[in-house]
């Protein structure tokens, strides 16, 4: 008798990670699903889970702190108009102002691909898909953040070329920055900077340490987006043709049998 494809008997497992899940659901990213997870706040089928080693189909029923995770629609991006004096958090223990709190009514619950910190302003993105937050935030997705930025100090511009082959400080290392000097104004300075990485207060502290301080900084484009004449404090939807085909996203296409006009 001929032996068993013990190959073709196993079957792949059934079902996505609970965090992808609920990061798809546009409730968090994949990190913060997995803390959740850490603090017993998730559920699937009324078990409360403890480790995110977790698969889930779509007959799963999944609760956060009780409540049913929405079912995830189709990706779709935000471009909104960041004010200084907001955090970029869904909740603030001090109760201060967040960027989600001034968001429309009719908007639905959204992330935000990368952060500004509280006093930063300018172009942020917002999302529905904790995947599709996930992925425009990585460098290795190769979006340019640039930014126009104001410091107070004096401008050495050959210490501004040299951060193009970057800089480490306090054992971190950040990636090539490209900075340009664009005027002063007597004690200030506007500078053009463009950086792929983004990293935690980045600018401000790079800046810094060419003792220079930043007093104004205001992100202009992520990527393909541009914040352009948006105004401040405005939430815009980007159209779908425009997400997909910047994500190289496949469209429906016309139908080929259509006959040409005569």
């Amino acid at each position: 008798m001929p032996r068993a494809n013990k190959a073709a008997a196993i079957e792949p497992p059934k079902g996505e990670r609970i965090a992808k899940v609920l990061a798809r659901a546009g409730l968090c990213s994949r990190r913060e699903a997995e803390r959740w997870i850490a603090e017993r706040r998730v559920a699937v089928d009324g078990e409360v889970l403890t480790t995110p080693a977790v698969l889930v189909t779509e007959a799963s029923r999944i609760t956060v702190d009780g409540e049913g995770i929405p079912k995830s629609g189709p990706a779709r991006l935000w471009r909104y108009h960041k004010t200084p004096g907001l955090l970029t958090t869904h909740h603030d223990p001090e109760g201060r102002p967040t960027i989600f709190d001034r968001m429309p009514e009719k908007m639905p619950r959204v992330i935000s691909v990368g952060r500004l910190d509280l006093n930063s302003e300018g172009l942020m993105l917002l999302t529905n898909d904790g995947e599709l937050a996930r992925k425009l935030e990585l460098p290795a997705t190769g979006w340019t953040r640039r930014y126009r930025v104001r410091v107070h100090g004096r401008v050495d511009e050959a210490k501004l070329a040299a951060l193009a082959g970057g800089i480490e400080l306090d054992g971190v290392r950040y990636a090539g920055i490209r900075a340009a000097l664009d005027r002063a104004q007597g004690a200030n300075a506007w500078l053009s900077v463009a950086l792929v990485e983004g990293k935690n207060r980045e600018i401000r502290k790079v800046m810094e340490h060419l003792g220079l301080s930043v007093n104004r900084l205001i992100r202009v484009a992520f990527g393909p987006f541009q914040l352009g004449a948006l105004a401040k404090g405005e939430v815009e939807e980007v159209k779908e043709k425009a997400l997909a085909e910047q994500m190289g996203w496949q469209r429906k296409k016309p139908d080929a049998h259509r006959r040409r006009k005569k």
